[in-house]
């Protein structure tokens, strides 16, 4: 083996696209809320300890189009503040209400203190900009940005309408581009949804690379010589990095340990009606607090505890990911890679004490005493630029995706493929639309425009996990319809010729995502 072995974390940063301001409070805007909470302003206070510390730590991270809307919406930033204000407001009266001498009260003040911090925070130092951190860790060599499908559909379903990935694709760029100001090099796919007629699609759009489940690799044709250990190159020539099935594994089973926060015990629906007054909302519905001050084994949560579980499963991961690589470098030449891709929310909102195990690993690696030279960290394209291109087999992985199987079983089966028949026709009459008013102005583009927003936000895929893990499902049901109907009124509008300014000025401040968006991403091209 020629060289040292290499881990190269990715995290996927995505959230569903929930804007309701007719709503006050609307309860499916807490995962945003959370999600920011919980996962990346805790990241981002890993990378600072990092920093100052002078901890040289490299990964990747992919932030969707839609989450980098919802982070810059003023209106979203707002009401994630308002959620905060009400966090504070209960934890203040629950420290009141608490005997001093009550361990839950020091549990409670835990996560007061945090939700403290973390609003100084984000209000201070990041003045409310995420992206702008994360562009500033990109620009360090810290960070490598990737970018997604521009409403995360799971494309390899839409490779039938070329209009349809060509607007995923071109929307995702213009998105990235604006916010950071280059050219993205690598595409996460969307639920790691892979099927060979994309191939010619991320060759078109320069994509340097793109990451598959390992046994698309496995049942590539051919077989993936090196397995999930080494890249491969697709015949078009886009480089194919294989996500560590063992990876995954060793982090859902870490992730359940007792000693960790019980993300499904919230004080918001145990107590009291009169004592939730700041998250009943006008008709007394129940919702999370963030405080849960329990442990998932029983009892009350210990953070102290959970910490260092977190730091031993750290090592202990570490440890297995090295045995693997060294074990595989027997049999190469080139330097192995553990290409460790896992959904960002695992680390935090999922899995609350998933930054500090993040934190140790890059310490733990640094650290001479531990692992010395044994191994590096590297971001996907640094380690793609120092292999030889002709090293690379060339194959074609087999179909293959993330979820229950890994052959896009959650994202088609009888609670959700409804959904693609009117996605699919309100494709072909969107794509009928763009050719029809290639050079339309004013009301006109503004109507084609919004169109094909509520095209590209039916085709998410979050509302097909939901409605197959029936969590929320009549939420996604009504975001698919609702979607699906604004585009038929706008359509049949445009077909009688008459738009009613009113609605659509509603239905864009509502829907107001792709701010620049032009509808001729949808053309046919000649």
């Amino acid at each position: 083996m020629s060289g040292c072995p290499v881990i190269s974390i990715v995290l996927n940063a995505h959230t569903p696209f929930v804007r309701h301001p007719e709503q006050s409070p609307c309860a499916q805007e807490s995962w945003f809320f959370e999600a920011l909470s919980e996962t990346y302003l805790p990241l981002l206070e890993v990378f600072d300890r990092l920093d100052r510390d002078h901890i040289p730590f490299r990964m990747g991270l992919s932030l969707s189009p839609i989450l980098c809307h919802m982070l810059t919406d003023e209106f979203l930033i707002k009401r994630y503040l308002e959620y905060t204000d009400r966090q504070i407001e209960f934890g203040a009266r629950e420290l009141d209400r608490l005997p001093k001498r009550e361990t839950i009260r020091e549990t409670a003040k835990f996560f007061y203190d945090r939700i403290l911090d973390r609003r100084a925070l984000f209000t201070g130092r990041y003045e409310g900009n995420l992206l702008k951190v994360f562009e500033y860790y990109q620009k360090k060599g810290r960070l490598e940005l990737l970018t997604t499908g521009a409403t995360h559909s799971f494309l390899p379903f839409y490779t039938p309408y070329p209009e349809a990935i060509q607007a995923e694709i071109e929307v995702a760029i213009g998105t990235y581009r604006s916010r950071f100001g280059k050219y993205p090099q690598g595409f996460w796919l969307p639920e790691l949804g892979w099927t060979g007629e994309l191939d010619a699609w991320f060759r078109a759009y320069n994509f340097a690379y793109t990451i598959v489940e390992t046994h698309g690799l496995v049942f590539g044709r051919p077989y993936a010589e090196k397995g999930s250990f080494y890249p491969v190159r697709t015949p078009s020539g886009v480089l194919i990095l294989g996500r560590d099935f063992y990876a995954q594994e060793d982090i859902e089973a870490m992730a359940s340990a007792p000693e960790y926060r019980d993300n499904r015990r919230d004080l918001g629906y145990e107590l009291p009606p009169e004592l939730l007054t700041p998250f009943l909302g006008s008709q007394g519905g129940r919702t999370g607090t963030g405080y849960k001050c329990w442990s998932a084994g029983g009892g009350l949560y210990d953070p102290q505890k959970a910490a260092r579980k977190a730091a031993e499963q750290a090592r202990l991961f570490l440890q297995n990911r090295i045995s693997r690589l060294r074990e595989a470098g027997k049999f190469m030449k080139e330097p192995p890679l553990c290409l460790c891709a896992f959904e960002a929310d695992t680390f935090g909102r999922r899995w609350y004490e998933g930054p500090e195990f993040l934190e140790t690993l890059f310490r733990s690696l640094w650290d001479p005493q531990e692992y010395g030279n044994e191994l590096q960290f590297m971001t996907p394209v640094e380690y793609l630029y120092k292999q030889d291109v002709g090293s690379f087999q060339v194959l074609m992985p087999g179909f293959s995706s993330s979820g229950v199987n890994g052959y896009a079983e959650s994202w088609v089966d009888a609670s959700n493929d409804w959904t693609y028949r009117h996605t699919m026709r309100a494709i072909e009459r969107m794509t009928e639309l763009a050719d029809r008013f290639p050079d339309n102005t004013g009301l006109k583009e503004r109507a084609l425009n919004q169109a094909a927003r509520e095209i590209l936000l039916a085709m998410a895929s979050d509302w097909s996990r939901m409605l197959y893990k029936q969590e929320s499902s009549e939420y996604a049901r009504n975001q698919i319809e609702s979607s699906l109907r604004n585009f038929t009124t706008i359509y049949e509008a445009l077909g009688s010729n008459y738009i009613s300014t009113e609605w659509l000025t509603g239905l864009e401040r509502r829907h107001n995502i792709f701010p620049h968006i032009n509808y001729r991403v949808f053309r046919r091209k000649r």
